[in-house]
């Protein structure tokens, strides 16, 4: 197993850009990054610090949710993203979408469930 460490924290929102500047000007994280999604229905951007990503604001799933429902995942930064693929399916851990991702940026995603139904990303970044 290769979990390299802690990823980000996904947050869904209504208006991504009245959340980047809550987040930049109120809590204080840069914005790192700002990219489009392969659904053109979602925008993405990730905000951190020391260039370091913290938080991905989501816009475009679902904002209706509960307060206690805005949190959408959090994700681990992985070096073999189908290689934990095939692990994963081999301990028999239910998929959200065992389909792999890739944004446009080259980073790879894969979401899976934990035991009580969390949504746990894995992502792999643009290799060098």
């Amino acid at each position: 197993m290769a979990i390299l460490g802690f990823e980000h924290v996904g947050i869904q929102v209504k208006n991504i850009i009245e959340s980047i500047e809550f987040y930049t000007k109120i809590i204080g994280l840069d914005l790192l990054e700002q990219i489009p999604h392969t659904d053109p229905s979602l925008k993405l951007a990730f905000l951190g610090l020391d260039g370091n990503v913290i938080v991905e604001l989501i816009e475009g799933y679902n904002a209706d949710l509960p307060a206690e429902g805005k949190v959408h995942h959090f994700a681990l930064q992985v070096d073999d993203i189908e290689e934990e693929r095939h692990r994963l399916r081999m301990k028999k851990v239910s998929f959200v979408d065992e389909e792999i991702i890739t944004l446009p940026n080259g980073a790879k995603y894969l979401f899976f469930y934990g035991p009580d139904g969390e949504w746990i990303e894995y992502m792999q970044l643009k290799k060098q």
